[in-house]
Order: C-alpha cells, then structure tokens, then sequence
C-alpha cells in the first residue's frame, strides 16, 4: 500500500540525486560539457538571458566547445558573457562562432576537484538524510495521533530507510562516476 509521506519522501530524495548531478555537471573535469556553459547568461537585447537561449552549444571536440549564436550581432555579448562567468576558460572568436578549449587539468587540480566533488556528493546526503528526519516525524506523528499501528510505523520507517539508502547509494554511484571522469580526464 502505497504512502504519501514515503512517496514525497522518495520525490524530494530524487530531486536531490537531480540537483546533485547538475551541481557536478558544472564542474569542469577537462573534457568539453555543454553544461559547464549552462550558468553563464548574456545580455539580449537588454535582458540577461541563458547563453543556451541565444546560441546552439556543441562539442566538435573532446576538449572543444562551439557555441554558435543563431543571431550574430549576439556573438559579442556572448563572449562578454563567458570572459564574466567563473569558467576560467577564455573565449576565442572567429567572427561567427565562440571557440572555448578545455584545458588539460594538472594532478594537483584534478585532486582538488574530486575533493569539491565529495563536498558537493556529502551536501546531497545532508539533503537525503533531512528528507528521512522529516518522513520519519511524520511518521511518528501519524502514529501519535493513532493514524498508524506500532507495525504499520514499523513498517513505513523500514520503507523510509531503504529509500534513504537506494538515495545514498544511487549518490555515491553518481560521485565515484565524476570522480573517475576528473582523475582520468
């Protein structure tokens, strides 16, 4: 029988793998990734908008980056954009399209990337094991108010920790893979 507090439960700890994925995917490992540009935005037409809003973004390369922008009088706002961001990468326009080289990273950067890495993969369980305190005071608090037996809170809590581990599981998945993607860049 399915419960809504093991079903919003397990949302909110899908939601965190998402948000944890996107936060690594930011992270520049020295390979070419259409969404390290996916937090730079550029000025259009008097409005801030998101650089893959203005301009196609793609890898021709492994460690090649071709933003071409569908209206050229954009490729200058574009590559004001990128210098801006914290990318640390410098844009090279070729009057039509926006170069970016992915630098090879050295072993002293790679290592402390994968330790930025484990920071961000620790925030996502932080953010999975609140999820779990607040399901199981939920659950408690149903049992308090006689909605729930002593088995049926037995049960659910059983229900709360195995989708707290599948999260944490599915977490370490998702970090051992960027990690392996950094050192061996």
């Amino acid at each position: 029988m399915a419960n809504p507090i093991i079903d919003q439960a397990k949302d909110k700890m899908k939601k965190a793998e998402q948000a944890l994925s996107r936060e690594l995917g930011t992270i520049r490992a020295g390979r070419a990734n259409a969404s390290l540009l996916s937090r730079v935005t550029v000025e259009y037409y008097g409005a801030e908008t998101p650089l893959n809003q203005v301009a196609s973004i793609s890898i021709p390369e492994p460690r090649v980056i071709l933003v071409t922008p569908f209206d050229k009088t954009a490729l200058e706002n574009i590559e004001k954009g990128i210098m801006e961001s914290d990318l640390g990468i410098t844009p090279a326009n070729d009057g039509s399209a926006i170069r970016l080289v992915v630098p090879q990273l050295t072993e002293e950067r790679r290592q402390e990337l994968a330790k930025q890495v484990r920071g961000v993969a620790e925030q996502g369980k932080v953010a999975v094991r609140n999820v779990r305190r607040e399901a199981m005071d939920a659950l408690k608090k149903g049992h308090k108010n006689g909605d729930l037996t002593d088995d049926e809170l037995h049960n659910l809590e059983k229900d709360v920790q195995k989708a707290t581990d599948d999260a944490t599981k599915s977490i370490d998945k998702i970090t051992e893979d960027k990690e392996t993607e950094i050192i061996s860049g």
